[in-house]
């Protein structure tokens, strides 16, 4: 089969176009025939050694598709069922060996591309909004990188619990998505210092929560944004690595929060993944949350799609198409 292959840790060149050996499921496992594959910033993170892997590595956490060939032991599913999942390694090639117990099926009327698009992202807005920090209606709200796959679904989930949502982004372009997502302010960073802007608009009170996926070059605003008990949730880390915090500026701040929470920990039982995953699902049928899925390349441009995403040059999803 074809799949993208890490030999080198590095920038997007080291992505290589590779035919490699198919998967065989083991007991309890299933291979999946993947129609869409999703791209997240931890596919850099690999990519470029902030997160130890061993290589060669095939990247890739999350896709959606079709139940191909069963392992010993599994009734769960059927061969030709639609899944998607997110935390299965290995994504970026045309199969895919999960654990069955890791997999949702993917209602009728949600595409593949949808399934590929919804299940790091939509799960990591969902846990963020109502678990992390699970926003009230008489809450304000800072979304960093608001245009971004999270900051959209985030924007929009803020805004279904009734959240008063400020955002930031670097283009008026993007600022207009933000707005369309449901934000009530939107902060331009390249023109605007963020923190003076949420100053004015809160009246000096600052926000119940900022939502920071960004890191380094918004951490310290993002802290001095927060009201008294306010939570700073950091949950990426973009720009870069956050340095050594004292925690005594979390006192003098207010006895502020901090957290840096993941995915893995809020689906890590079955029920739990299949409760966030039905909710976002659930909302995407119903027409309260929207996904921008117009960023697609074939798998073999992996490394177009990176680049993108890590210049910042996208909005909403990015996936990669096999066989194309």
């Amino acid at each position: 089969m074809h799949a993208i292959q890490i030999r080198r840790t590095g920038g997007p060149d080291v992505l290589e176009y590779a035919n490699v050996p198919e998967p065989e499921p083991g007991p309890g496992q299933v291979r999946i025939k993947l129609a869409a594959i999703g791209v997240n910033f931890i596919d850099i993170y690999y990519r470029i050694g902030l997160y130890p892997a061993t290589l060669p590595l095939i990247p890739g956490e999350e896709g959606a598709g079709v139940v191909e060939k069963l392992g010993p032991g599994v009734v769960s599913l059927a061969v030709g069922d639609r899944v998607a999942y997110t935390g299965v390694g290995a994504s970026y090639s045309e199969l895919v060996v999960a654990q069955a117990e890791r997999l949702v099926k993917l209602p009728a009327s949600i595409s593949f591309v949808q399934g590929a698009a919804a299940m790091l992202q939509g799960m990591t807005a969902h846990y963020l909004s109502t678990a992390t920090y699970p926003l009230k209606p008489d809450d304000v709200a800072l979304v960093h990188a608001g245009a971004g796959g999270v900051g959209l679904l985030l924007t929009q989930m803020a805004k279904i619990r009734g959240a008063t949502v400020i955002s930031t982004v670097s283009t008026e372009q993007k600022a207009e998505l933000s707005r369309k997502a449901g934000a009530d302010h939107v902060i331009i960073y390249t023109k605007q210092n963020f923190l003076d802007e949420v100053t004015r608009i809160t009246g000096n009170r600052g926000v119940s929560v900022v939502y920071d996926s960004v890191g380094r070059d918004t951490f310290e605003h993002s802290l001095n944004c927060l009201r008294p008990r306010g939570y700073l949730v950091l949950y990426g880390q973009s720009s870069g690595k956050v340095p050594p915090v004292d925690p005594q500026i979390l006192n003098s701040g207010g006895s502020l929060f901090l957290t840096r929470p993941t995915l893995r920990d809020y689906i890590a039982g079955t029920d739990s993944l299949r409760m966030r995953a039905g909710e976002v699902f659930g909302w995407i049928e119903s027409g309260r949350l929207s996904l921008r899925t117009e960023h697609n390349y074939p798998l073999s441009q992996a490394f177009v799609a990176q680049s993108e995403l890590e210049g910042r040059r996208t909005t909403g999803k990015i996936v990669l198409i096999p066989g194309e």
